[in-house]
């Protein structure tokens, strides 16, 4: 009796070390087989239901979202109604990673109580009687000018003028035909200015001849030199143009409605034009597809690299090309350049091999999503390799769209640019390569938003970092990582 009871007990634990043994790996396979990863060998094809339509649907989609208004910059969120919630960023990564260090890559930062200051004072009046017409010329590239439409808007409110719709600048580098309209939402801008400025379309048909002052207004002025010196021009002249808008008003010391209506002027005037929105926003939704994702605005173009006057790692062939752009551009002063010394001071944008140095240092995994706001990048295929080979996810408007619609926008560099803009300012993570307007457009509306996560590279200790990995000196892994991010801690 007591040797069966002995093997019934045997027999009993083998059974629960088994059921045991099988219910732990039931758990171990699950676990595998559900974590949800994106692969790091190559980047998977779009699934269907993330096509963007044909240009057909596109037509159909574009109104009806001008019907509904419900645009990028208008999602309902209390207390400012046109702004959008900052993106929340997706399971797809953070479940597959599973530690706090990674959730903090995309985690944005604190807004230590500042939101957008926007409203009027209780002091502020409609426009006062309108005692000339401004008309602006614009120039620069889209940010460019479009910091510069800010700024004329406040101008035009100093001086008590009917601003005319802005001119694009048609003669830069980029030279695009583009049209104000072609860009913005003219109607909006004109209405949402109307308790600010009165604004028309064209100058009346009147006054097509009269005569007018072309004026190149004083770089980063005041109040009084507005209030004085131009607004005393009304005097003599019905018109005045401006034949520059960019950097022609203070940053600072501006009463705050001043500055305040700069802000409206910038962040609920200027509208993108209902087209681009549109096409903006399934670019939007294309990435949203792959989860939280990197806008890398990626500033290694031929018309950067040669104002910059920067050739690290290009042969000599290409810095002879673009030694040769700089100095056949009249209107680039600088015409001959250090690039070593350009580039030990921080002032090159990074390139696409360093880029990819900077993000896997900062703890971004190879299954990271990027896209790419930038036009052509010089060299091509060739030099976006290394940064390909780390982070095989890599898109932009050009992979995402068809070339049927992109049609419309390709060969207008501001609207192409307007597209970046809008994708930039949704993603969960803005890095740009290099500080110029768009970078700085960028984070400022990003903040604007909500404080939304940008990282700003620190070139000029990057490239002391980047040499020694040249030389030999120094290897890529937990050290390099530990300097680049104590370096990036406040950046």
């Amino acid at each position: 009796m007591q040797r069966r009871r002995r093997r019934a007990v045997v027999l009993l634990r083998k059974l629960l070390t088994c059921a045991i043994c099988v219910i732990a790996l039931m758990a171990l396979l699950s676990v595998h087989i559900h974590v949800p990863v994106f692969p790091s060998s190559k980047v998977p094809d779009l699934a269907d239901p993330y096509k963007l339509p044909t240009v057909t649907q596109q037509h159909e989609i574009k109104y009806q979202i001008l019907s509904t208004e419900q645009s990028w910059t208008q999602e309902l969120a209390p207390p400012h109604p046109h702004l959008s919630q900052a993106p929340l960023p997706s399971r797809k990564l953070d479940v597959a990673s599973g530690h706090s260090d990674f959730i903090k890559l995309w985690k944005p930062p604190p807004n230590r109580n500042f939101g957008p200051c926007v409203e009027p004072s209780s002091n502020y009046t409609s426009p006062p009687e309108s005692r000339g017409f401004l008309l602006v010329h614009t120039n620069g590239g889209l940010n460019q000018m479009r910091a510069g439409i800010c700024d004329m808007v406040a101008v035009a409110r100093i001086i008590n003028a009917t601003l005319v719709v802005p001119e694009l600048d048609k003669r830069s580098f980029w030279q695009d035909s583009s049209n104000f309209s072609d860009v913005f939402d003219e109607d909006h801008f004109i209405n949402s200015l109307a308790n600010d400025v009165k604004v028309i379309k064209m100058l009346p048909k009147e006054l097509k001849t009269a005569a007018r002052a072309v004026k190149h207004f004083r770089s980063w002025s005041g109040m009084d030199y507005y209030q004085g010196e131009i607004a005393s021009m009304w005097d003599d002249y019905q018109i005045i143009r401006a034949a520059k808008s960019d950097s022609r008003l203070a940053n600072n010391n501006l009463p705050p409605d001043i500055q305040q209506l700069r802000c409206r002027a910038c962040y609920e005037a200027l509208r993108f034009a209902p087209q681009i929105e549109a096409m903006g926003k399934l670019l939007v939704d294309r990435m949203r597809s792959y989860g939280s994702y990197i806008a890398l605005h990626l500033r290694y173009e031929k018309d950067m690299l040669a104002f910059s006057g920067c050739t690290h790692d290009l042969s000599p062939a290409e810095a002879d090309e673009l030694r040769t752009i700089r100095e056949n551009t009249a209107y680039w002063k600088v015409k001959d350049i250090d690039s070593m010394e350009q580039r030990s001071k921080g002032y090159c944008p990074l390139t696409p091999k360093e880029v990819g140095i900077f993000l896997t240092a900062l703890g971004y995994p190879s299954n990271t999503p990027i896209y790419i706001a930038a036009g052509e990048i010089y060299g091509g295929d060739a030099r976006m390799a290394d940064l390909q080979s780390r982070y095989p996810m890599i898109m932009s408007k050009e992979k995402l769209a068809s070339v049927e619609e992109l049609e419309p926008f390709v060969n207008h560099a501001s609207q192409m640019a307007a597209l970046d803009y809008i994708v930039s300012v949704e993603s969960d993570v803005f890095i740009p390569s290099y500080s110029g307007n768009m970078a700085r457009a960028v984070e400022g509306h990003r903040r604007f938003l909500g404080h939304r996560k940008t990282v700003s590279p620190d070139r000029k200790v990057l490239v002391r970092l980047f040499d020694k990995i040249e030389l030999g000196t120094l290897k890529e892994g937990r050290s390099l990582s530990n300097k680049i991010i104590e370096v990036h801690k406040r950046r």
